[in-house]
């Protein structure tokens, strides 16, 4: 979603695009050397070992046992205990994106851009208190104006600098942790959403929590309260409801609330975000896991979403009940993951995602399918290469059936992914290059064949 534009002076000789986004990343040390190290994980080498074994949209989809903090609780633990300055880490990571998409009215959208982030986070002071800041930046190689829309940069193919992160992490116990300020969250409707150059971060105040052990079952907890939130390519933050698309001057956050317990392959968990006056949404998700013989396992999913509208009704001007259930099934056998799911939306209004990706089994590339009536199926084949450390792709399908309203029509959906995490022993460790491919079919009469095309190389060098 395009916000406040970059002002910028016809008469004045720009620099080349390579050289303004170097002096762009350059400018980002200043202010973040001054807070802390920040929370973004660099999107692909951080789940290296795990790429081929997932079929969540990465970037998008965050399961309920992945929120409210790190993977384990070993690790949270060891965050936790960290002394302040010698504990200090920088995190830096270069980003260059390529999306060229053709579109169904026949138009086209086409960007190269340049940019990444820069960041601090201190270890904890008495054991008690620690800072965070990350700045960001997008700067454009390539981007006609009237290839205008790919995301990946701001209205007219602007550049961007943020401030995305700035925050205060409150250590109750080695368990508990309050945040004050702006950071990147991972839970199913409030979360990075970070498929572009930048994630989506938020002002809040939330405390999370992780107790138990494998033994006896880990509970994952989390709380908080959302005022405002910054878009992908925004320079600025705005209120939670403005953004859901609530009239102006309306200007409401978002309480959430939420708990996951998981025990063995066993995971249960419930969320809920309310807004005032805007909308309510429950999303509710389960998983088990078993062994099939000797070397694969199979993982059964169900999941369910309700979105309703609540007080005045202020987001859309009138009342909306909307929901969606979905179910998956994984099976993981060496190196590959197969994948079939399904999903089903009904009520009075299409599903929605006011903050963040959508959690939907269906969610891929390009397209949701939640929309009001719309039943989807998904197939999905991933593999990890062995012969090539670091390579895996899938591919995948889905078909949409026509929803209820009477000008949207019927889509399916196929994508491909190819990319390659660096080895930790390699020259290139911290690089990552991904290939994605999508194209999406319409039963509109006199539309095309959408077509999307992305070309990432992120780079997360070594830093002290």
């Amino acid at each position: 979603m395009d916000r406040k534009q970059i002002s910028c002076n016809p008469e004045v000789r720009r620099p080349p695009a390579a050289l303004s986004c170097g002096l762009a990343l350059g400018a980002l040390l200043v202010p973040a050397f001054a807070f802390a190290q920040s929370t973004l994980p660099p999107p692909a080498t951080t789940q290296e070992e795990d790429q081929a074994l997932q079929s969540n949209e990465e970037g998008v989809n965050t399961p309920l046992d992945e929120s409210f903090g790190p993977k384990s609780h070993a690790d949270w633990v060891r965050e936790t205990r960290r002394k302040a300055l010698k504990d200090t880490k920088i995190n830096v990571q270069v980003r260059s994106y390529w999306l060229d998409r053709d579109k169904f009215d026949g138009g086209q959208s086409e960007t190269w851009a340049l940019g990444g982030s820069i960041g601090l986070k201190t270890g904890y002071f008495r054991e008690r208190f620690a800072l965070g800041a990350t700045a960001y930046t997008a700067q454009p190689l390539y981007g006609p104006e009237d290839k205008d829309g790919a995301g990946l940069l701001q209205s007219g193919q602007e550049g961007y600098v943020a401030l995305g992160e700035l925050y205060g992490e409150f250590l109750i116990n080695d368990n508990t942790r309050l945040t004050i300020g702006r950071r990147a969250f991972d839970t199913p409707y409030i979360n990075r959403n970070d498929t572009r150059m930048t994630p989506v971060t938020f002002e809040a105040a939330a405390i999370q929590g992780q107790y138990g052990n494998a033994d006896s079952g880990e509970w994952r907890i989390g709380a908080g309260y959302f005022f405002r939130i910054k878009e992908k390519t925004a320079d600025h933050f705005v209120s939670m409801s403005e953004d859901a698309g609530a009239p102006d001057g309306v200007d409401r956050g978002v309480f959430a609330v939420g708990a996951n317990w998981k025990r063995g392959e066993l995971s249960i968990g419930a969320i809920d975000y309310y807004s005032e006056d805007i909308i309510n949404i429950f999303y509710t998700e389960a998983k088990y896991g078993f062994p099939v013989g000797d070397s694969s396992k199979l993982t059964l999913s169900l999941q369910y979403s309700d979105e309703t509208s609540v007080g005045d009704e202020l987001l859309k001007g009138n009342s909306f009940d909307s929901h969606q259930w979905g179910g998956k099934a994984e099976l993981a056998v060496g190196g590959a993951l197969f994948t079939a799911g399904y999903t089903s939306a009904g009520g009075d209004a299409n599903m929605q995602n006011p903050w963040s990706g959508y959690p939907g089994y269906t969610s891929v590339q390009v397209e949701d399918f939640n929309r009001d009536g719309e039943d989807a199926w998904i197939l999905r084949a991933g593999y990890k290469f062995a012969a090539v450390k670091g390579l895996s792709a899938y591919a995948l399908y889905v078909n949409g059936s026509d929803p209820d309203s009477t000008s949207e029509y019927a889509k399916d959906e196929w994508d491909l992914n190819l990319q390659w995490d660096a080895p930790a022993d390699s020259i290139f460790k911290g690089l990552m290059a991904r290939l994605r491919y999508a194209e999406v079919s319409n039963d509109a009469p006199d539309t095309s064949t959408l077509k999307d095309l992305r070309v990432m190389i992120y780079w997360t060098p070594k830093t002290p």
